[in-house]
């Protein structure tokens, strides 16, 4: 099935084969192809969700919009828009920023790593999550989240953090 499989690349993003999603999240990972979306309202609020506490890896944590792997062959920016439909109930006009590669343990048996590509929008509306994903959600002021990953790290998936610093470096979000 599509969905459980993801596509491995190098560091410079060229594909270099696929392996099935619980094997490239065991050990260390497998460095695949990842996308992640932040969302904003008309405000400038951050929608932010907090995964499903049954997800492999950071079950039950605070992170943004969404995040996915691309099918294979399927495009990254068609990925976001996608699946910004399928956890958000939400059509966006994404913008691409960056591509950051990272990789997080969660445990002794499972981790993430990945290469993403972090796109952003700007929302019209309130999500209607999907409930097998999300448990739930909050718009939030960036300053304010900005506060929120400083003092507690632990609550947030740890893309998040680092995809957060670097839209704020590249002042791609206040």
């Amino acid at each position: 099935m599509l969905r459980d499989i993801v596509v491995l690349v190098d560091a410079q993003d060229r594909e270099i084969g696929t392996l099935d999603k619980l094997s490239a999240h065991s050990g260390r990972g497998t460095l695949h192809r990842a996308i992640s979306v932040f969302l904003t309202d008309e405000y400038g609020r951050v929608l932010m969700q907090k995964r499903h506490p049954d997800k492999l890896v950071w079950g039950g944590y605070w992170s943004n919009s969404c995040c996915t792997h691309p099918f294979v062959g399927e495009s990254t920016i068609d990925c976001a828009t996608r699946r910004v439909r399928e956890e958000l109930g939400l059509s966006v006009e994404l913008t691409f920023h960056f591509k950051l590669k990272y990789q997080a343990s969660f445990s002794e048996e499972h981790a993430e790593h990945e290469l993403v590509s972090v796109f952003t929008g700007t929302a019209q509306g309130q999500p209607v999550i999907a409930p097998d994903e999300i448990s739930e959600f909050m718009w939030i002021e960036p300053e304010k989240l900005s506060q929120e990953l400083l003092a507690k790290p632990n609550d947030y998936t740890p893309w998040c953090i680092l995809e957060w610093k670097e839209l704020l470096a590249q002042k791609l979000l206040r």
